[in-house]
Protein backbone atom coordinates (compact mmCIF):
# COMPACT_ATOMS: atom_id res chain seq x y z
CA UNK A 1 0.00 0.00 0.00
CA UNK A 2 2.82 2.41 0.85
CA UNK A 3 4.54 1.64 -2.45
CA UNK A 4 1.34 2.39 -4.39
CA UNK A 5 0.97 5.69 -2.52
CA UNK A 6 4.54 6.73 -3.33
CA UNK A 7 4.05 5.81 -6.98
CA UNK A 8 0.84 7.86 -7.08
CA UNK A 9 2.60 10.87 -5.55
CA UNK A 10 5.50 10.53 -7.98
CA UNK A 11 3.09 10.48 -10.92
CA UNK A 12 1.34 13.60 -9.62
CA UNK A 13 4.66 15.37 -9.09
CA UNK A 14 5.71 14.50 -12.64
CA UNK A 15 2.38 15.72 -13.98
CA UNK A 16 2.68 19.06 -12.12
CA UNK A 17 6.26 19.46 -13.42
CA UNK A 18 5.14 18.91 -17.01
CA UNK A 19 2.27 21.39 -16.61
CA UNK A 20 4.68 23.99 -15.16
CA UNK A 21 7.10 23.50 -18.06
CA UNK A 22 4.27 23.89 -20.55
CA UNK A 23 3.09 27.12 -18.90
CA UNK A 24 6.63 28.56 -18.92
CA UNK A 25 7.09 27.59 -22.57
CA UNK A 26 3.79 29.26 -23.42
CA UNK A 27 4.84 32.43 -21.59
CA UNK A 28 8.16 32.54 -23.44
CA UNK A 29 6.45 32.06 -26.80
CA UNK A 30 3.98 34.82 -25.97
CA UNK A 31 6.84 37.17 -25.02
CA UNK A 32 8.63 36.40 -28.29
CA UNK A 33 5.47 37.12 -30.27
CA UNK A 34 4.84 40.35 -28.40
CA UNK A 35 8.47 41.35 -28.89
CA UNK A 36 8.18 40.85 -32.64
CA UNK A 37 4.90 42.71 -32.88
CA UNK A 38 6.20 45.62 -30.79
CA UNK A 39 9.36 45.94 -32.90
CA UNK A 40 9.48 49.25 -34.85
CA UNK A 41 8.35 48.71 -38.43
CA UNK A 42 9.60 51.08 -41.14
CA UNK A 43 8.24 51.15 -44.68
CA UNK A 44 11.05 52.35 -46.97
CA UNK A 45 10.27 53.68 -50.45
CA UNK A 46 12.86 55.28 -52.75
CA UNK A 47 12.49 57.22 -55.96
CA UNK A 48 12.48 54.48 -58.66
CA UNK A 49 15.93 55.31 -60.08
CA UNK A 50 19.03 53.18 -59.57
CA UNK A 51 21.14 55.61 -57.52
CA UNK A 52 18.23 56.42 -55.21
CA UNK A 53 17.33 52.75 -54.76
CA UNK A 54 20.90 51.73 -53.88
CA UNK A 55 21.25 54.50 -51.29
CA UNK A 56 17.88 53.79 -49.69
CA UNK A 57 18.58 50.06 -49.62
CA UNK A 58 21.81 50.71 -47.69
CA UNK A 59 19.84 52.76 -45.15
CA UNK A 60 17.22 50.01 -44.87
CA UNK A 61 19.93 47.42 -44.19
CA UNK A 62 21.43 49.61 -41.45
CA UNK A 63 18.02 50.06 -39.81
CA UNK A 64 17.42 46.32 -40.00
CA UNK A 65 20.84 45.67 -38.43
CA UNK A 66 19.75 47.91 -35.53
CA UNK A 67 16.72 45.71 -34.93
CA UNK A 68 13.96 47.41 -36.92
CA UNK A 69 11.49 45.53 -39.07
CA UNK A 70 11.76 46.69 -42.71
CA UNK A 71 9.35 46.64 -45.63
CA UNK A 72 11.21 47.84 -48.73
CA UNK A 73 8.94 49.01 -51.56
CA UNK A 74 10.01 49.26 -55.20
CA UNK A 75 8.25 49.27 -58.54
CA UNK A 76 7.50 45.99 -60.29
CA UNK A 77 9.88 47.00 -63.10
CA UNK A 78 12.81 47.66 -60.76
CA UNK A 79 12.07 44.51 -58.76
CA UNK A 80 12.23 42.39 -61.93
CA UNK A 81 15.35 44.25 -63.07
CA UNK A 82 17.07 43.53 -59.77
CA UNK A 83 16.22 39.82 -60.03
CA UNK A 84 17.40 39.78 -63.65
CA UNK A 85 20.79 41.24 -62.71
CA UNK A 86 21.37 39.58 -59.31
CA UNK A 87 19.62 36.23 -59.62
CA UNK A 88 16.17 34.80 -58.79
CA UNK A 89 16.78 34.66 -55.04
CA UNK A 90 18.41 38.07 -54.63
CA UNK A 91 15.29 39.58 -53.06
CA UNK A 92 14.07 36.66 -50.98
CA UNK A 93 12.62 37.83 -47.68
CA UNK A 94 14.83 37.71 -44.61
CA UNK A 95 13.60 37.59 -40.99
CA UNK A 96 12.28 41.10 -40.42
CA UNK A 97 13.16 42.35 -43.92
CA UNK A 98 10.54 42.06 -46.65
CA UNK A 99 10.30 43.31 -50.23
CA UNK A 100 7.03 44.55 -51.73
CA UNK A 101 6.19 46.05 -55.12
CA UNK A 102 3.78 48.55 -56.65
CA UNK A 103 3.03 49.09 -60.36
CA UNK A 104 4.33 52.21 -62.10
CA UNK A 105 1.56 52.33 -64.72
CA UNK A 106 4.04 52.56 -67.58
CA UNK A 107 4.09 50.34 -70.70
CA UNK A 108 6.64 47.49 -70.76
CA UNK A 109 10.20 48.56 -71.56
CA UNK A 110 13.69 47.07 -71.93
CA UNK A 111 14.66 45.54 -68.58
CA UNK A 112 18.33 46.18 -69.39
CA UNK A 113 17.85 49.95 -69.68
CA UNK A 114 16.72 52.83 -67.49
CA UNK A 115 13.11 53.85 -68.03
CA UNK A 116 12.36 57.11 -69.79
CA UNK A 117 12.94 59.74 -67.07
CA UNK A 118 10.22 62.29 -68.06
CA UNK A 119 7.67 59.46 -68.33
CA UNK A 120 8.72 58.08 -64.96
CA UNK A 121 8.42 61.52 -63.32
CA UNK A 122 4.94 61.89 -64.77
CA UNK A 123 4.02 58.38 -63.60
CA UNK A 124 5.11 59.14 -60.03
CA UNK A 125 2.76 62.12 -59.97
CA UNK A 126 -0.17 60.25 -61.50
CA UNK A 127 0.13 56.51 -60.81
CA UNK A 128 2.03 55.83 -57.58
CA UNK A 129 -0.25 57.22 -54.87
CA UNK A 130 -3.14 54.76 -55.12
CA UNK A 131 -1.14 51.48 -55.15
CA UNK A 132 1.23 52.69 -52.43
CA UNK A 133 -1.70 53.71 -50.24
CA UNK A 134 -3.35 50.31 -50.85
CA UNK A 135 -0.15 48.56 -49.79
CA UNK A 136 0.06 50.61 -46.58
CA UNK A 137 -3.55 49.77 -45.74
CA UNK A 138 -2.88 46.10 -46.40
CA UNK A 139 0.10 46.15 -44.05
CA UNK A 140 -1.88 48.04 -41.39
CA UNK A 141 -4.75 45.56 -41.53
CA UNK A 142 -2.70 42.35 -41.31
CA UNK A 143 -0.73 42.69 -38.09
CA UNK A 144 1.26 39.59 -37.17
CA UNK A 145 4.65 38.45 -35.89
CA UNK A 146 6.01 38.89 -39.42
CA UNK A 147 4.25 42.22 -39.93
CA UNK A 148 4.33 44.49 -36.84
CA UNK A 149 2.31 47.74 -36.80
CA UNK A 150 3.91 50.36 -39.05
CA UNK A 151 5.89 52.97 -37.11
CA UNK A 152 6.63 55.34 -39.98
CA UNK A 153 7.46 55.72 -43.66
CA UNK A 154 10.98 56.62 -44.76
CA UNK A 155 10.76 58.17 -48.20
CA UNK A 156 12.80 59.91 -50.85
CA UNK A 157 12.24 63.66 -51.41
CA UNK A 158 11.84 62.75 -55.09
CA UNK A 159 8.84 60.57 -54.19
CA UNK A 160 6.42 63.22 -52.81
CA UNK A 161 3.38 60.99 -53.34
CA UNK A 162 4.48 59.16 -50.17
CA UNK A 163 3.68 62.24 -48.07
CA UNK A 164 0.07 62.31 -49.23
CA UNK A 165 -0.22 58.54 -48.78
CA UNK A 166 1.08 58.83 -45.21
CA UNK A 167 -1.35 61.65 -44.43
CA UNK A 168 -4.33 59.71 -45.79
CA UNK A 169 -3.40 56.51 -43.94
CA UNK A 170 -2.36 58.29 -40.74
CA UNK A 171 1.35 57.51 -40.71
CA UNK A 172 4.30 59.86 -40.12
CA UNK A 173 6.71 60.31 -43.04
CA UNK A 174 10.45 60.89 -42.69
CA UNK A 175 12.31 62.23 -45.74
CA UNK A 176 15.81 60.90 -46.40
CA UNK A 177 17.85 62.70 -49.07
CA UNK A 178 19.47 60.03 -51.23
CA UNK A 179 21.91 62.38 -52.96
CA UNK A 180 25.21 63.85 -51.81
CA UNK A 181 25.36 67.14 -49.90
CA UNK A 182 26.37 69.20 -52.95
CA UNK A 183 23.48 67.85 -55.02
CA UNK A 184 21.05 68.36 -52.16
CA UNK A 185 21.99 72.03 -51.77
CA UNK A 186 21.67 72.54 -55.51
CA UNK A 187 18.14 71.16 -55.55
CA UNK A 188 17.26 73.08 -52.40
CA UNK A 189 18.01 76.34 -54.27
CA UNK A 190 16.33 75.21 -57.50
CA UNK A 191 13.05 77.07 -57.09
CA UNK A 192 14.78 80.24 -55.89
CA UNK A 193 16.94 80.16 -59.01
CA UNK A 194 13.87 79.69 -61.16
CA UNK A 195 12.07 82.60 -59.49
CA UNK A 196 15.08 84.82 -60.24
CA UNK A 197 15.10 83.77 -63.87
CA UNK A 198 18.38 81.86 -63.85
CA UNK A 199 16.64 78.61 -64.71
CA UNK A 200 15.47 76.59 -66.55
CA UNK A 201 18.30 76.47 -69.03
CA UNK A 202 16.68 75.63 -72.32
CA UNK A 203 16.73 71.92 -73.10
CA UNK A 204 18.47 70.86 -69.88
CA UNK A 205 16.80 68.89 -67.05
CA UNK A 206 13.36 69.62 -68.47
CA UNK A 207 11.76 66.81 -66.55
CA UNK A 208 13.17 68.01 -63.21
CA UNK A 209 11.46 71.36 -63.60
CA UNK A 210 8.18 69.77 -64.68
CA UNK A 211 8.08 67.33 -61.74
CA UNK A 212 6.28 68.77 -58.73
Amino acid sequence: MEIEKQAFLAINDRKRLIETEQREASKLASKRDMGSISKPHVVVIPCPLQGHIKTMLKLAKLLHYKGLHITFVSTEFNHKRFLWSRGPHALDDLPGFHFRTIPDGLPPSDIDATQDIPSLCDAMNKNFLAPFKDLLLQLKNTISENNPPITCIVSDPFAPFSIKAGEEVGLPVVMYATMNACGYMGFKQLYALREKGFTPIKGIFTCLFNCK
